[in-house]
């Protein structure tokens, strides 16, 4: 069965950035003055694959999830087209993050949107790029994922 997701609702419970997620991984974002968003985050041993490493699935999580909140930056609700990624590294557990998105470009519809993972010596782990499919706006005055979003709008 397939479900359409026309407008999407954001309950809390999202396993990136959800309060209210049993298990999760508590994001937060700060937005910059060019709409950027970075997040700092360290992903526990409850997401690793092999020893020590976040699993690559986590991995693709933490991508997607600076996608989102990029391209809520920019005042759009979407949901994820596409996510082509590479591993340049092993992404640490335990090991605190930087977690970076933005919007490269954006036709009608559809953005485009980059997001990387870095340690926290800025030695790139992991990027991606893919494009989001816009299903609503952020209502005027409010800031995408309000509670989890911090700077300009």
């Amino acid at each position: 069965m397939t479900v359409e997701l026309p407008n999407p609702v954001d309950d809390g419970r999202c396993i990136g950035c959800g309060p209210d997620a049993v298990l999760g991984l508590n994001m937060r974002f700060d937005i910059h003055d060019d709409k950027s968003v970075e997040s700092r985050v360290s992903v526990g041993a409850a997401f690793q694959g092999w020893r020590d490493v976040v699993h690559g699935g986590i991995v693709a999580l933490l991508l997607d999830e600076a996608m989102a909140y990029a391209a809520g930056a920019v005042g759009v609700v979407g949901v994820t087209g596409d996510l082509k990624m590479r591993f340049r590294r092993p992404v640490p557990v335990g090991a605190p993050l930087v977690v970076r998105g933005r919007v490269l470009w954006q036709r009608r519809g559809v953005l485009g949107v980059e997001a990387s993972v870095n340690d926290e010596a800025g030695a790139l782990l992991a990027s991606g790029q893919g494009s989001f499919v816009k299903r609503g706006d952020v209502p005027p005055g409010t800031l995408f994922g309000e509670s989890r979003i911090r700077g300009g709008a």
